[in-house]
């Protein structure tokens, strides 16, 4: 029962009374309203904690419950566009990006507007890219992709720059690539070879094939978004680039820069020509071997090394010599030994006699070649099938003799007893026919390089052919030092390590072989003239028959002229012309040399040469040599040799592998039964195709994911930096694809808190803006900077780093989060706030759309098409042609920035340790402390109170300075040498167990900071260690340092809370 008297209201009370009733009433109203506001808080809190855990379902279902109340499903699709027309946009943006969706109807719209097309009459100033030809033959794959991502992002960025950019694309004719393939074709439809159907109806299904299928590849590049020129779209056999082709090989040859010349050649018997150096592979071999040779229905063994006996002419008994192709021996004209070699000074001048045909094989001393402790000594010397040999039969003027036919088979020169036997089936009868005579020694394994041609799989051959070659002696000087010669440097190579290879091939130039025994390519416009008088009538049989003009009018008259007076016969060299002569013209022939263009004297030279840094030589180096030659000056200015793409693990990608990635599977996605279809139609035998599906089942356990177009090419620039090579994850790629929904959602949330009456400001006046907005304004501008320096020296993934920054950390992160207190309420104080917030997320998003354009074309054009229009000027049709976003000086503020960073880390201290907390605590709002030993840094955290409190989802912030008591209950971070921060802890504490996690996580992290110190101090570092590393080392160092320190604290506060918690006990 209460001890209080009941209240009677016929009772007076007395005025000492009613004081005293009234304090008590006051007392109680007190403590009831803290109550409420207990209540509230905890009402609050609990509230906070159920969206945090369920935040995305809640927002589900708030947006679910929107959609049926309110929403017309109808309002988020995009309504059908006309091709080429301005695209259509939903009244609603989708609630999640879709790239499919987001990619459709732009591309026909750039293109049909023209944006792609340069002005050769123009006043701005010009930046070129000749767009390295795909093979007509091909479809998009990867390395395309990378190609095709970094040009596009190079073009876009000068084209917004006010460049008049021109990106010309064009087609390979692909000689031996697209032969193969159409042989193959014939074949297999008609069961024919092309010598069945003769060579002019050969090459019209070749023209057929070409129209019926050589476009994929173009269609593919559109896919992507690349921004060529299609309007100069041309083909390495048109009719203007075989004109220039001709022109070039008649104006070389008239400076005796082209000749004929008998010499070794890389001979493919499949395809029955010479191949290009780049055109074989090789295969290392460690021991005896047996491999599939095209053409041979048993494995052929490779890898051993055959021992054999010459006998010797007076009685003098026999000469052993080993080889890996013991058929060549068939066209043996030579032993050779070492001068000094004491055990052959009796042979010198002596002969060995062939046991198969008698032919007499001179003792040769030639001490270039022979190392007498290699073997027996002795080697034997097949001037028509070695390089080496061909060498030694020049030096001591030696018979050339070519025992195969070009298919491959044994000729009239092996003699009768092997004629028409293919050549490996003639390894097994000559050593057969040695054995027999007691010749043959033996055999042993033998580590060897294996030349395979890279299209057809067949063993090179080498083959003593008459070939056209170009003399490159001189005009590989002149390419060597227009990168090397600094006192007039003409080109820079990017990255700077391919100078030495640059170097390295041109200081060792050979003529390069020009023809080919083909029959799909540009013809050698040269003419055997056959007199009636001539003794030998064949092709050619006269070396100074020959006749080149640029057409056969042209060819009679300069015969008519070398002749006169004799009568005679033309016949045009059924040779064509390597497909990198015509590719090496390309930068000339693509602007219209050699006729005067008004394209050729606006972007000649063009200004970079974007490709992969394996054709290096083959095509970079031969383009510099003609351009230079042909076209009185360096073709590009700039070469950019980008990595090769391998896979995730490192490995080069191979269709046997199965780990082949398919650009376009990336940007639509595919499942994996799609991935085993397509290995399955492939050309791959049994066991292989196990492999491959093994591999991808390894890979892509759920297939690829669809990522985009965007996602894919940010990827792709991104991974520049990856030195030579660059191992490719899918996963990375779909990263960037969520990415783009970070994006999206940006815009999202920007759209609804600008309004549809919103108005963007004319200017934007950063001194009168809020803290944080004038913060973001000043992160972007370094954003920009950086961007711009790094695209201008082609770091291409620090340039999408910069922005991939600012947009992920600095803009949705941050900035998108810490205004979000302007717009909640009604509170009239905040109204110019909210309105300085909305004019800088607007300035925020379109400079950073148009920063991001370069690299995600498709998502940034969507997104601009939808944010407000300016009303003091109109705005341009795309943000493809718009301005590319420029420093501004005035947006700078080193101060905000400063004051940022101390917030942001701040920020992460807290979130560090909230990370550490049980799951279902992680979101709950609590109590922040912040102890400071600074006065500067404790006025600087009250003075942002609300961008913690906001950022660090707390419900209080209290900033004590290091004399105070520091607060109980709560973990600790250490900011940095200054700033401590505590937040408040809920329930017990596992004593033990948190001693060990603490106790753990120093000693490793002491572990790592002796490994880098020792590392550091140790002798040459400084000398040997690149800058770049040395600056990433001592930045490891003070985070580790840093996390060290935060530990240590976080013990000693531990300790204090224990002991604490155990004298109150």
């Amino acid at each position: 029962m209460s001890g209080e008297t009941p209240a009677n209201p016929d009772v007076k009370l007395t005025e000492e009374e009613l004081e005293r009733k009234k304090k008590k009433e006051e007392k109680a109203k007190e403590k009831e309203l803290k109550k409420l506001k207990a209540a509230q808080k905890a009402e609050a809190a609990k509230l906070k904690a159920q969206q945090g855990a369920t935040s995305s379902k809640a927002s589900k279902k708030k947006h679910e419950r929107a959609d049926a109340g309110e929403d017309n499903p109808e309002d988020y699709i995009d309504p059908q566009t006309p091709a080429g027309e301005k695209k259509k946009l939903s009244p609603k943006m989708a609630k999640e990006f879709l790239s499919d969706e987001v990619e459709k109807s732009w591309y026909a719209f750039w293109e049909k507007s023209g944006f792609f097309e340069a002005d050769a009459n123009s006043d701005k100033p010009s930046f070129t890219i000749v767009l390295p030809p795909p093979n007509v033959t091909g479809a998009l794959h990867i390395g395309h992709a990378l190609t095709a991502a970094i040009q596009d992002t190079i073009i876009r960025w000068r084209r917004m720059s006010g460049y008049n950019t021109l990106w010309v694309p064009g087609m390979d004719h692909a000689g031996i690539a697209t032969q193969v393939v159409v042989e193959k074709k014939i074949m297999r439809e008609r069961q024919l070879t092309r010598h069945d159907v003769g060579r002019e109806k050969f090459v019209a299904e070749v023209w057929k094939w070409k129209e019926e299928h050589g476009g994929t590849i173009l269609t593919q590049l559109r896919r992507l978004g690349a921004s060529l020129d299609w309007s100069r779209e041309c083909f390495t056999m048109d009719e203007k680039r075989s004109n220039a082709v001709t022109e070039a090989f008649v104006r070389l040859y008239k400076e005796k820069l082209i000749y004929r010349d008998l010499r070794l050649v890389n001979w493919d018997c499949v395809l029955r020509t010479a191949i290009s150096d780049i055109e074989v592979d090789y295969i290392d071999i460690k021991e005896k071997t047996p491999l599939k040779v095209p053409g041979y229905k048993n494995l052929v063994e490779f890898g051993v090394l055959t021992s054999f006996a010459y006998p010797l002419e007076e009685g003098l008994g026999e000469i052993v010599v080993a080889t890996t192709r013991v058929e060549t021996m068939l066209g043996d004209t030579a032993i050779a030994v070492h001068p000094e070699d004491p055990r052959y000074k009796h042979l010198h001048g002596k002969f060995a006699c062939h046991p198969f045909n008698g032919r007499k094989l001179p003792i040769v001393c030639d001490a270039i070649l022979v190392d007498p402790k290699f073997g027996t000594g002795a080697v034997k010397i097949t001037p028509a099938h070695d390089p080496n040999d061909f060498e030694v039969g020049k030096r001591h003027k030696l018979e050339f003799i070519n025992i195969f036919t070009d298919d491959g088979k044994i000729n009239s020169n092996g003699g009768s007893d092997f004629v028409g036997i293919p050549r490996f089936e003639a390894r097994v009868a000559v050593t057969e026919a040695l054995k027999s005579r007691g010749l043959y020694k033996g055999e042993e394994k033998n580590e060897m390089r294996l030349g395979v041609c890279s299209r057809t799989n067949d063993v090179v051959e080498p083959m003593i052919k008459p070939q056209w070659y170009v003399n490159c002696k001189s005009m590989g000087k002149e390419a060597l030092d227009a990168v090397t010669d600094e006192t007039n440097k003409k080109i820079d190579i990017i990255p700077k390590q391919y100078v030495a290879e640059w170097k390295r091939w041109l200081e060792n130039i050979r003529d390069w072989c020009i023809s080919r025994q083909l029959w799909w390519g540009h013809r050698v416009p040269a003419w055997y003239v056959t007199l009636e008088e001539d003794k030998l009538k064949e092709l050619g049989a006269y070396e100074n028959h020959w006749v080149v003009a640029r057409n056969e009018k042209e060819a009679e008259t300069e015969a008519n002229r070398i002749f006169a007076g004799k009568k005679f016969q033309l016949a045009q060299d059924p040779d064509v012309l390597d497909t990198w002569f015509s590719s090496g013209l390309f930068p000339l022939s693509v602007l219209g040399w050699p006729d005067e263009t008004q394209d050729l004297k606006t972007f000649y030279p063009t200004s970079v040469l974007e490709t992969g840094h394996d054709i290096l030589f083959f095509w970079v180096a031969r383009m510099v040599m003609l351009g230079m030659k042909l076209g009185g000056d360096v073709p590009y200015t700039k070469v950019y040799l980008h990595p090769m793409i391998r896979d995730a693990h490192g490995r080069k990608m191979s269709k046997s592998l199965g780990n082949v990635v398919d650009p376009i599977e990336v940007i639509e996605g595919k499942e994996l039964k799609e991935l085993h279809k397509r290995l399955e139609e492939g050309n791959l035998d049994q066991s292989e195709l196990k492999v491959a599906i093994e591999g991808q089942k390894k890979d892509f356990p759920k297939g690829i994911p669809k990522c985009g177009a965007d996602a894919l090419r940010f990827a792709l620039v991104s991974y520049t930096a990856q030195s030579d090579k660059i191992n490719l994850d899918i996963q990375r790629v779909y990263g960037y694809r969520q990415w783009c929904n970070k994006l999206w959602n940006a815009i999202r949330f920007a759209m609804s808190k600008l309004g549809d009456d919103y108005t963007p400001p004319s200017k934007i006046v950063p001194e009168n803006l809020p803290f944080s907005c004038q913060w973001i304004l000043s992160a972007l501008n370094k954003a920009i900077s950086k961007t711009i320096s790094s695209l201008d020296a082609y770091e291409f993934s620090d340039a999408s780093s910069a922005v991939y920054s600012w947009w992920q950390s600095q803009l949705c992160d941050i900035f998108i989060e810490v205004i979000k207190p302007y717009f909640f309420g009604d509170d009239a104080s905040k109204t110019s706030a909210k309105r300085d917030a909305q004019d800088t997320l607007w300035v925020c998003l379109d400079n950073g759309l148009r920063l991001l354009h370069p690299f995600m074309p498709y998502v940034t054009e969507e997104l601009w098409q939808r944010l407000p229009s300016p009303k003091h000027y109109t705005r341009e049709e795309s943000i493809m042609i718009c301005k590319y976003p420029s420093v501004m000086e005035s947006w700078t503020n080193e101060n905000v920035e400063y004051e940022m960073d101390m917030v942001e880390s701040a920020v992460k201290s807290l979130r560090s340790i909230r990370a550490n907390l049980p799951a279902d605590e992680r979101n709950q709002r609590r109590a922040g402390f912040a102890v400071s030993r600074t006065d500067q840094i404790a006025d600087l955290l009250k003075k942002h109170e609300m961008e913690v409190l906001t950022l660090a989802n707390l419900s209080s912030l209290t900033v004590l300075t290091e004399n105070d008591a520091a607060p109980t209950g709560c973990a600790v971070s250490v900011v940095n040498e200054t700033l401590s921060v505590y937040l408040k802890l809920h329930g017990a504490i596992d004593v033990n167990k948190e001693r060990e996690k603490l106790n753990t996580k120093l000693t490793e992290l002491q572990k790592q900071r002796d490994t880098l110190n020792k590392a550091m101090s140790a002798k040459g570092y400084a000398e040997k260690v690149p800058a770049r590393i040395q600056e990433e080392n001592v930045a490891k160092l003070a985070t580790l340092m840093q996390q060290l320190l935060s530990l240590e604290e976080a013990a000693e506060h531990f300790e204090r809370e224990v002991a604490a918690k155990s004298s109150t006990s």
